[in-house]
């Protein structure tokens, strides 16, 4: 009986080659695995991104959590860094008034209320969207300007300006907007009487005389870019004499009590005063409206509406001549 016998070299070698071509078809397939992917980068980068990538866009990290403890430590702690008189300068409003209107105004928008994402970091706070949006309000600067403070993005910025705005509007329109009810008219007739306006509110019968022609109807007091029509009393542009010159400096008087109405909302929102960052109509039309909503909240906040109007201080005698008919006055001076 013939019996072989296998040799253990033979055995070595045979896995060494079997290893050897596992090696290099592994190898391959990480080679064309690598091709494939830079095929493919190659493409997406050479094609418009679908969706909401935008290309070369830089992600920032920005320490949100830590601006929003030093947010409240600066202003909202029980003893923040910046007391009462800062925190109006800077938010044109006292903090209760503040904080009752971003609890309104979260409770209206969810955008407002503080979420996690989807790595379960916290984002931003209500806190941190209010200031920036008041900020914006007060002081008229681009969106961006807020972010070395709040850490909060532009977009991200515009975006809060524009819905907080929104639900101001809708939210306090009815009770700020609205018309003078029959205690505000009785309130507002009261102070009128004190500083010599009719005392039921009604003007009196318009009759007077100007170079011996009667005239029977009010006007208005306006500026040169209204039509040359009757009932509008303009100003003399360049008055070369004194006459001129007296009339153009008691109209443009006049008209400046009814623009300093306009200008009480420049001086406290700038956002009113400087140039236009938004296109949008209704956007610009929910900004005007907010700033008026605010400024009739901010007068309410300020005053006690419970006390009784109270009658004007008796003035010192003048040292000056005051003229009594002012209209007589002015009649001699034309004549």
């Amino acid at each position: 009986m013939n019996i072989n016998y296998l040799d253990d070299s033979d055995d070595d070698s045979s896995m060494d080659n079997l290893s050897l071509i596992a090696t290099r078809g592994v190898c391959q397939i990480m080679q064309n695995n690598n091709r494939l992917l830079e095929l493919c980068m190659d493409s997406a980068s050479s094609q418009s991104t679908p969706g909401g990538s935008v290309p070369g866009h830089r992600v920032i990290y920005r320490n949100r959590e830590v601006a929003n403890r030093q947010l409240h430590m600066d202003y909202f702690n029980e003893e923040p860094v910046f007391n009462e008189e800062y925190f109006f300068h800077r938010f044109r409003m006292c903090r209760s008034l503040f904080l009752r209107i971003i609890i309104v105004v979260k409770d209206h928008d969810g955008y407002f209320q503080q979420r996690r994402d989807a790595t379960g970091r916290l984002g931003l706070s209500m806190m941190q969207k209010a200031t920036a949006v008041f900020r914006i309000l007060a002081y008229g600067v681009p969106a961006d300007a807020t972010d070395e403070y709040i850490k909060i993005g532009e977009s991200t910025a515009n975006e809060s300006v524009k819905r907080s705005y929104r639900v101001i509007v809708e939210i306090f329109s009815d009770q700020y907007l609205r018309e003078p009810n029959a205690n505000d008219i009785a309130r507002l007739l009261h102070i009128g009487e004190q500083r010599g306006f009719p005392a039921n509110g009604i003007a009196p019968l318009a009759n007077y005389v100007i170079e011996s022609k009667k005239y029977n109807m009010g006007y208005y007091l306006a500026d040169g870019i209204y039509p040359k029509w009757s009932t509008l009393v303009q100003t003399i542009r360049e008055p070369r004499d004194q006459k001129k010159m007296y009339f153009a400096m008691k109209q443009e008087a006049c008209r400046k009590d009814v623009e300093r109405a306009f200008g009480v909302l420049q001086s406290r929102f700038a956002i009113v005063a400087g140039p236009v960052r938004y296109w949008c109509k209704q956007v610009l039309h929910d900004i005007m409206k907010t700033c008026i909503i605010l400024h009739n909240m901010i007068i309410e906040d300020e005053r006690d509406l419970s006390a009784p109007v109270m009658d004007s201080v008796v003035a010192p005698t003048p040292t000056v001549e005051n003229v009594h008919d002012e209209e007589a006055y002015f009649r001699n001076f034309l004549q």
